[in-house]
């Protein structure tokens, strides 16, 4: 199963617990961006790597993550 994963950048307080918890280790903190509220924001490292498990989305105290599951290419 592939995934799409989305943030909304503008909630993201950039508190890491979605990159602790991802297995394929793709979710990253961004420190070259600030959001409007002045946390850096998660961002996603290769879609192509996830896997649509929605840990993150899970463990976002704020909300701010979609996992979408995409149909794999046959």
């Amino acid at each position: 199963m592939r995934g799409k994963v989305t943030f909304n950048l503008d909630r993201c307080k950039g508190c890491g617990l979605c990159v602790s918890v991802c297995p394929k280790e793709i979710l990253w903190l961004n420190e070259k961006v600030t959001n409007i509220k002045g946390y850096h924001p998660s961002g996603i490292l290769d879609q192509s790597k996830c896997i649509a498990c929605g840990n993150c989305a899970k463990i976002c105290p704020d909300s701010v993550i979609t996992v979408e599951r995409l149909d794999e290419e046959k």
